[in-house]
């Protein structure tokens, strides 16, 4: 593919975000910027939602993986949804009555101020090596089909891909953010429904011959049943879905943001169980894009790279694919690239300025202004000094990864916010970050022993789950005695 074509097609697209950022951020003030003036209507958030959960690597590896784990990762999305349910009639109207700006205020409230420090820390850890891990595998793709051709080098490349973020978040925050995550959103919809036609047109392939294609394939195996030591073994997958999202969705500044954005609470479930039925829909036809694409690729002999992430831009891009295939794989992934790259460093900029900084008790709305553009920026270099990190470790396996890190520092979240909600006892929140420090060290040696130590069982994305109970069990031994 051309890369004068990728170029106008990455242009084109900025020029409409930064079109809509700046129309929809440039009255927004301290309260616009982090909660969106509690004033969005549901279905432009439900449609921000989608968005902001179906990231880059979502677009690129999902499709990628079928060849080694078939259609398992949709046990996973029927974890999710479930998930979504929990969040939307429990967490929900919690944080609402609450008023909360910082969902870790609850923490505060709960427990005191250690308790709170230390679940806006690990957000904050989390947040900012989950974000830059997503943004590095679409800095890898741009790197291969476009800086790469022109000898540029990788760092120039993320640098840029960060700067626009940068830029188009700066003003409005949330608020802008609702409606640039619903042009990320109508984009890649768009993108994964016309890449499933055109290729089928190319392989003169109608709807229910794509469906035989589709359902005849080995590829297509949804369900795992028969060997709990396989990482796919449907309950590993559907309980760690379960978790992960109240985990990576209900207890994470950056997802809540939005949902916060909603007038009332009501609003906001309707937004929550509404986008976890599209995601699951979406989930699928990327699963099933993938096993077109895998067979386009085989029928058209073309060589695939070792590595699955790259498999959708290989082919997509490929001579023996129509030109506007690659330019919707291109759309799609710039649009689910800055749309969870910009959610992620607003989100970090919000928790790092509340959460850590204290800010809004200190200082006046103008000061606080400036507080809080001087931490964007500063999320900002973070952001692109861990993506430098990544590249030189020559991190693989992207979405692996982001599940991987997800089961070590949600983990203490997921046990503060249990042990809060599920329990009325108080602890000695100055020994909270002790207990949460020491949860996922417990779990790294039983990760590494797991299969010496439980007859060959091996830990997958549940992991999250042990370390939440490990978390709860270390809360029970701080709990106050009452005299």
């Amino acid at each position: 593919m051309n890369a004068s074509i990728i170029i106008a097609t990455i242009f084109i697209y900025i020029a409409i975000l930064f079109t809509v950022a700046y129309i929809s951020g440039r009255k927004a003030d301290n309260q616009g910027f982090f909660v969106g003036n509690r004033s969005s209507s549901w279905w432009m958030v439900m449609l921000a939602m989608v968005g902001a959960a179906m990231s880059g690597v979502t677009f690129v590896s999902v499709p990628g993986m079928v060849a080694a784990s078939g259609f398992s990762y949709f046990q996973m999305a029927l974890g999710f949804m479930t998930g979504y349910f929990i969040i939307a009639f429990l967490l929900i109207p919690l944080f609402y009555r609450m008023n909360l700006v910082s969902i870790y205020g609850y923490l505060e409230n709960r427990f005191g101020t250690g308790a709170y420090k230390t679940g806006a820390w690990f957000f904050f850890i989390s947040k900012l090596l989950g974000a830059s891990v997503r943004l590095f595998l679409i800095c890898v793709v741009l790197q291969l089909l476009l800086f790469e051709p022109y000898g540029l080098p990788f760092w120039l490349n993320a640098a840029v891909t960060v700067l626009l973020v940068l830029l188009y978040t700066f003003r409005g925050g949330v608020k802008s953010l609702i409606w640039t995550d619903t042009l990320k959103t109508v984009c890649l919809v768009l993108s994964i429904g016309l890449s499933i036609w055109f290729v089928c047109q190319r392989l003169d392939m109608s709807f229910t011959e794509m469906v035989a294609t589709v359902k005849s394939s080995e590829n297509s195996r949804i369900f795992f049943f028969d060997d709990i030591n396989d990482r796919r073994y449907f309950f590993k997958q559907f309980l760690a879905g379960i978790f992960s999202v109240i985990a990576m969705t209900g207890l994470d500044q950056d997802m809540m943001q939005r949902s916060l954005a909603c007038k009332n609470y009501s609003d906001s479930q309707k937004n929550m169980v509404v986008s976890a039925i599209l995601q699951t829909l979406i989930i699928f036809v990327l699963l099933t894009l993938g096993v077109i694409l895998y067979t386009f690729a085989e029928r058209m002999n073309i060589t695939l790279p070792p590595l699955s992430d790259n498999m959708f831009g290989t082919v997509a891009t490929s001579p023996q694919m129509p030109l506007i295939v690659g330019i919707l794989f291109i759309l799609g992934l710039v649009s689910a690239t800055y749309s969870a790259a910009g959610s992620a460093l607003t989100a970090l900029t919000t928790s790092f300025t509340i959460d850590v900084l204290g800010a809004d008790k200190r200082f006046d709305d103008l000061k606080l202004t400036k507080v809080r553009k001087g931490v964007h920026i500063a999320m900002a270099v973070a952001m692109f000094l861990v993506i430098c990190i990544l590249h030189r470790l020559n991190s693989t396996n992207v979405i692996d990864a982001v599940y991987t890190l997800a089961s070590y520092t949600y983990g203490p979240i997921l046990g503060l916010f249990a042990f809060g909600i599920l329990t009325k006892w108080s602890v000695k929140s100055r020994y909270v970050g002790i207990v949460a420090v020491v949860a996922p060290i417990l779990c790294f040696v039983l990760q590494q022993n797991s299969e010496r130590w439980f007859g060959g069982y091996k830990f997958s994305y549940e992991l999250l789950i042990v370390n939440a109970l490990i978390t709860f069990v270390g809360l029970m031994l701080l709990i106050k005695r009452k005299k």
